[in-house]
């Protein structure tokens, strides 16, 4: 709620990604007003770029035990999926000993137990709003994953089986790579992981259809206006950006990897880094069955647009700095030897995005200390797949005023 003890009337939400459009659509499903608001538009950042995977058996915590033995091997390591720039910045080498903390296995499995009813509801979200009108499919499809040798299935069956432990179901296969019809998999796969239950969708259609049913229930959308502040007034919250003051009963803070600069000042001492991925587009000689995962190279594959989307690394920088073509560069050597009938020549699309990182591997979502202040980010790689099932409680919260219990570990203020 606003700090009074009637439900907002008009909230404003900042960032017109999947999880800020998300929370402003449920927002109308009660009834309240809603305008959204951007530094750069409808799906400019990650929402775009990212796989498209709406994959819950994927959705868990990123700290855990082998990212951090593989991220001490490749530390520094250009070609590595995983990136640090080796230069002074002790924000940022604050922020990786934190995350380091929690890569231990019982933090991992602590973390992991609030992911469950979320990723149990998250395709449901999807459904909601389809039904409710956001007029952009979402494809079931298993992911299959893809192996060079059959001893590296392991890490990742254990993976699931650590998973289903912590209470989420995950329905896995394991074919032979002969009764697997994936063209793009080359004769160097030696084995295949199939998940079952899984979805994708062209993101950055999804969050613009988003986008367009909220203006058609009759939200606002306007872009250009980059938050500087937010400051509490007389009956309500009022967002700052230049000599520009637009005042609501309740503000939301969705603005991903440039979270913390606004929400640090209201109490939320988690701090928020861009882990950031790249991705590109590829033609292919034959249409893509489904997606594609390539665990040993962190490599994501997705149908789209006729062609194939290849996203992977986790690079460590300002949400703001430039593509580095090395990093996409990287992604395709690694990823080549286990791909064919690719036009690896004929690649589009370089982008990349902030992907929001928390070092305890929990969102944030929910009050800050400030009253009619809310936030929702820190999703890490995982905004999309958990952007409308974050939304709808979200929205919940706001209207009643009630912290719904699968939201109470994502706490911003823990």
């Amino acid at each position: 709620m606003n700090g009074t003890d009637q439900a907002p009337r008009r909230v404003v939400v900042a960032g017109a990604g999947a999880v800020g459009l998300s929370t402003a659509w449920f927002l109308q499903e009660h009834g309240v007003e809603v305008t959204v608001v951007d530094r750069d538009g409808v799906a400019a950042g990650s929402s775009w770029g990212n796989a498209g995977y709406l994959a819950p058996a994927f959705s868990i915590p990123l700290p855990e035990p082998s990212v951090l033995r593989y991220g001490l091997r490749s530390l520094l390591d250009r070609n590595a999926p995983l990136y640090v720039p080796a230069r002074v910045d002790p924000s940022l080498w604050a922020f990786l000993a934190r995350f380091a903390k929690h890569c231990t296995m019982p933090a991992w499995q602590r973390a992991m137990r609030p992911f469950v009813p979320m990723n149990n509801e998250c395709l449901e979200a999807f459904d909601a709003l389809t039904d409710g009108g956001v007029d952009a499919p979402t494809r079931p499809a298993p992911i299959t994953a893809a192996f060079e040798k059959p001893e590296q299935v392991a890490d990742l069956r254990h993976e699931f089986e650590l998973v289903r432990a912590s209470g989420q179901d995950v329905q896995i296969a394991e074919p032979s790579t002969e009764d697997v019809s994936v063209p793009q998999l080359s004769s160097q796969v030696g084995a295949v992981m199939r998940i079952e239950g899984q979805r994708y969708v062209d993101p950055g259609e999804f969050v613009r259809a988003l986008a367009r049913s909220v203006e058609a229930r009759g939200g606002e959308i306007r872009t250009g206006f980059n938050v500087d502040e937010v400051r509490r007034e007389q009956g309500g919250v009022a967002l700052i950006s230049g000599d520009e003051r637009l005042r609501a009963d309740s503000v939301v803070l969705a603005t991903g990897a440039w979270l913390s600069s606004l929400a640090k000042p209201l109490g939320v001492r988690t701090p928020v880094r861009a882990g950031r991925g790249y991705s590109f587009t590829v033609p292919t000689d034959e249409p893509v069955p489904g997606p594609i995962y390539l665990p040993s190279v962190r490599v994501a594959c997705t149908p789209y647009q006729g062609g194939l989307r290849v996203a992977g690394t986790m690079e460590f920088r300002s949400p703001d700095a430039r593509v580095y073509p090395e990093r996409i560069e990287a992604i395709v050597r690694s990823s080549k030897p286990l791909l064919t009938g690719v036009h690896w020549d004929q690649r589009r699309d370089d982008w990349v995005g902030g992907r929001p990182v928390t070092p305890d591997g929990l969102p944030l979502i929910g009050a800050t200390a400030a009253p009619g202040v809310f936030v929702a980010g820190g999703h890490g790689m995982w905004g999309l797949t958990l952007g409308p099932q974050t939304g709808r409680l979200l929205a919940d919260q706001i209207v009643t005023g009630k912290q719904p219990e699968p939201l109470k570990p994502f706490n911003p203020l823990r």
